[in-house]
């Protein structure tokens, strides 16, 4: 399902067409349609800030240090995975990706498998065309329904054939196959890899424990 793109009047109008987000998200400059990938890396570089690129508009990255863990806890399950299944790469919140000409997405993690990558190897741009296998999201309070819907359009559009949107205050993770076919995973339920990447399995409580449980307390060396 692609995105019927139409440029916007009003700034209401243009916050609706990026999925009804908060306004504080939108940078103004570069002025909204005009602002490019080039743009995406000098406010990383200046800022250290994360900005997607959606129909020339920088859209904030919507971050938080609980999504951060989750989403680390998840990439190491991953890479585990892969250890012993060496069929692609994992990358983090920071792993910018071209889905297409003048739209830059930044998963909080995605898996790109080895056969998807140009010559079977590791791009060396700073943001590679590359649409990932399998895209995950993990809800932060600025993202909208609406927001998240066109994300899920937006990798399944690029080649995505698996997309996780974890929501770490419901305590479930919603399973995309397509943009229209979706399931339910309960905090008691398991995360699969499907064909993507045959055999994973992670509990889907393994993601939101050492959110609730106190570290155990170091004893001193005797």
């Amino acid at each position: 399902m692609s995105t019927v793109v139409t440029e916007p009047v009003t700034v209401a109008e243009l916050l609706e067409q990026l999925g009804n987000i908060p306004a504080h998200r939108v940078r103004l400059r570069p002025p909204p349609g005009q602002a490019t990938e080039a743009d995406v890396l000098a406010v990383h570089d200046r800022e250290d800030r994360l900005f997607e690129l959606v129909d020339g508009v920088l859209v904030e990255k919507a971050t938080g240090y609980r999504e951060s863990l989750i989403a680390t806890i998840l990439s190491q399950l991953l890479w585990n995975f892969l250890g012993h299944h060496p069929l692609g790469v994992v990358a983090g919140a920071d792993g910018t990706l071209r889905l297409a000409p003048g739209l830059v997405r930044i998963p909080d993690v995605s898996f790109i498998s080895w056969d998807r990558m140009p010559g079977r190897t590791v791009p060396r741009a700073a943001i590679p065309h590359l649409g990932p296998d399998l895209a995950v999201e993990i809800l932060s309070a600025s993202n909208t329904p609406a927001e998240m819907t066109r994300k899920v359009a937006e990798y399944f559009d690029a080649g995505a054939r698996l997309v996780w949107i974890v929501d770490p205050e419901a305590r479930t993770a919603t399973v995309y196959t397509a943009p229209e076919q979706s399931s339910i995973v309960t905090e008691d339920g398991t995360l699969g890899g499907g064909d993507i990447l045959p055999g994973f399995a992670a509990p889907l409580r393994a993601l939101f424990t050492p959110l609730d449980e106190p570290s155990p307390a170091r004893q001193p060396n005797s």
